[in-house]
């Protein structure tokens, strides 16, 4: 009977052995992104060949995140980090830090012309990813980082990357040709913060903002001021609402012009698989349609 236990005991733990070694051996290389949109354009090109992560949740906003021990779990377990920059994500660098990750740190809007603001010095609009042009930068030097990641995964990927590199060719002419259908006087977007500028200079629509290009500010006097007088000049019959901004001062805009809310539009996060923009290219196209739907009528 001892021989037999002794005997058991054994196989059990060469079975447990085995089973650790076989886990070791699938387990994938992790990607972790900053926020929403970024880890989706990397899912695009990595598959389910990688594990694809976001730091800052679905819904929640990017410029009001605080790091949590999650997020540092996260990071302490990452490849490969991917991050926007341009004053984005203040509070990631000391995340990274607070980590110890040896994991490679990637910005990934390399190449992108950025628009620097008017009002402070080294300070650039961070939301680049609003044009689709610039999305075709985004996700070059994702796939770059990845292939320099996994070499042993780089055919698959290149290949990934030139079925998505087409769809965001395509999604850019589509949004160019249906901005046009707006009437040039009505070409003026009104939203809760200054998030669309790289879209507006991209095919054509003057933006007008109630918060810069950061959430974390309040609105002041002169701001309301300034955006009643665009919407009784310009006549516009909408404005807009954003999913990760409380829409109780545009609503009340609305209100007191006798306009419409024209819809929710995306900026900060993709929305969840509920919504009609999950992914990257669902959000720039969803916004377009609700954009040209609403300033056309």
């Amino acid at each position: 009977m001892r021989i037999t236990i002794f005997t058991a005991l054994l196989f059990l733990m060469a079975c447990g052995t085995n089973e650790e070694a076989t886990n070791q051996t699938e387990k994938k290389l992790s990607v972790v992104a900053s926020a929403s949109i970024f880890a989706d354009m990397a899912q695009n090109i990595t598959g389910d060949l990688i594990e694809v992560k976001t730091i800052v949740p679905i819904g929640s906003d990017p410029h009001l995140h605080e790091a949590t021990p999650r997020d540092a779990r996260l990071v302490s377990k990452a490849d490969l980090i991917l991050r926007n920059g341009l004053t984005f994500e203040g509070w990631l660098a000391e995340l990274i830090e607070n980590a110890g990750t040896k994991a490679e740190v990637v910005l990934i809007t390399k190449g992108i012309n950025a628009i620097e603001s008017d009002k402070y010095a080294n300070s650039a609009d961070p939301h680049a990813w609003m044009s689709a042009k610039n999305g075709l930068i985004y996700i070059e030097n994702i796939k770059n980082a990845l292939v320099q990641l996994a070499p042993q995964y780089a055919e698959e990927f290149n290949f990934n990357y030139g079925v998505y590199k087409k769809q965001l060719e395509d999604l850019d002419t589509y949004i160019a040709t249906e901005v046009q259908k707006i009437p040039a006087s009505r070409r003026i977007l009104i939203t809760s913060h200054d998030a669309f500028k790289y879209y507006g200079n991209e095919y054509g629509i003057q933006l007008e903002a109630a918060l810069g290009v950061s959430t974390d500010a309040e609105v002041q006097v002169s701001d309301i001021t300034r955006l009643n007088r665009v919407i009784r000049e310009s006549k516009i019959p909408a404005i807009f609402v954003e999913s990760t901004i409380n829409p109780k001062l545009l609503k009340q805009l609305a209100v007191d012009n006798k306009i419409e809310i024209g819809g929710e539009l995306f900026a900060d996060s993709i929305g969840d698989k509920e919504s009609d923009a999950p992914s990257y290219h669902a959000m720039l196209k969803h916004n377009t349609d609700v954009i040209v739907a609403a300033l056309s009528k």
